[in-house]
């Protein structure tokens, strides 16, 4: 897995290259923090905390998590599968993905599983579909 930390002083950002479908949701809801032509391209202190955990909420894949500093609550429990028109299922809730050979591929709030099978990430979506 390709899970990176980007640290900032209030929080730091988590980004999973291997669950990114390119939405884009990050980079035109705050271009200040995430900005793909820049190293490092995400910088967690260029915009207000608040507006981060927001823009992060809406990745629709769950490669990008915000990581709190200090511990928050535990989730719910509730799993929400929601189907996309075209596009992955897209799972929010306390995910754990299992792989056939039983092993743990990813653990988080979000992510997006393939629907068309094109994807060269399976099971989870790289975007294929949209192509």
């Amino acid at each position: 897995m390709a899970r990176k930390i980007y640290r900032g002083k209030a929080l730091d950002v988590a980004f999973d290259s291997d669950t990114c479908i390119h939405a884009a949701e990050c980079v035109r809801g705050l271009p200040a923090v995430f900005d793909p032509e820049r190293r490092p391209w995400i910088l967690p202190d260029a915009g207000a905390a608040a507006e981060l955990r927001d823009v992060v909420a809406r990745c629709p894949s769950g490669a990008l998590e915000v990581v709190e500093h200090e511990a928050s609550a535990a989730p719910s429990g509730r799993v929400e599968v929601k189907a996309t028109e075209g596009g992955p299922f897209l799972i929010t809730g306390d995910v754990c993905v299992v792989g056939p050979d039983g092993k743990t591929l990813r653990e988080g709030a979000k992510v997006a599983l393939c629907r068309c099978t094109k994807s060269s990430n399976a099971p989870f979506c790289d975007g294929s579909h949209a192509r």
